[in-house]
């Protein structure tokens, strides 16, 4: 079983960021290989943000923030959606990045989205989101979609709607999660020891 886990940052009830959330996880499911086991797991930050402070506080997180980072843990990719404050991503979503650990997301692959009200605000993907999660050394997909009010019910697919990032976007994170290699991952840093380097092994 795939485990493809979704967090989003909106605050509000509806928001737009779980629309577009749902839009990319749904498109995902849908437009992946027949046969494929795919498990949908989402979060909405807004409802673990005392929580999410609280940790700061304690420097333990409470339960059920310590099960969501668990499985973000050990989930095979995750698509994360926050919207757009005074030119980045929001503060709640930071601050929960900034609980996992330093390993959780390395080589994992991530689809990137944000939503905002105006078209002006795309850029921030690329000079907020995309870094931060370079720097937790995931595999970003190299679409990143964004939604500003005028992308919603905009009508038919054309090369820049939003339905066409969409699908391009969920084209590339199933890619990814097909390419997967068995096992964990190698550490990044690793390096033969001092003496391995003075008395390499050697073959007959």
């Amino acid at each position: 079983m795939t485990q493809l886990m979704v967090v989003t940052a909106g605050l509000g009830d509806p928001s737009s960021s779980r629309m577009l959330a749902d839009q990319l996880s749904e498109t995902v499911v849908r437009i992946s290989p027949p046969g494929t086991s795919l498990e949908v797991d989402t979060v909405e930050l807004r409802d673990h943000a005392l929580d999410v402070a609280g940790n700061f506080i304690t420097g333990y997180p409470a339960p059920k923030l310590a099960a969501i980072i668990d499985r973000i843990s050990r989930a095979d990719a995750l698509i994360v959606v926050s919207p757009v404050f005074s030119g980045s991503y929001s503060g709640l979503f930071k601050s929960f990045f900034d609980l996992l650990d330093t390993a959780a997301l390395a080589r994992k692959p991530v689809l990137l989205a944000a939503t905002g009200g105006s078209p002006r605000h795309a850029l921030m993907l690329e000079h907020a989101m995309r870094p931060l999660f370079i720097y937790l050394r995931a595999a970003v997909m190299p679409t990143a979609v964004y939604a500003s009010p005028e992308d919603w019910g905009a009508g038919s697919a054309t090369e820049q709607s939003l339905e066409t990032r969409v699908q391009r976007a969920s084209a590339e994170l199933i890619a990814a999660l097909q390419n997967i290699p068995e096992g964990p991952a190698a550490p990044a840093n690793t390096a033969p020891d001092f003496e391995t380097l003075l008395h390499p092994p050697t073959h007959h």
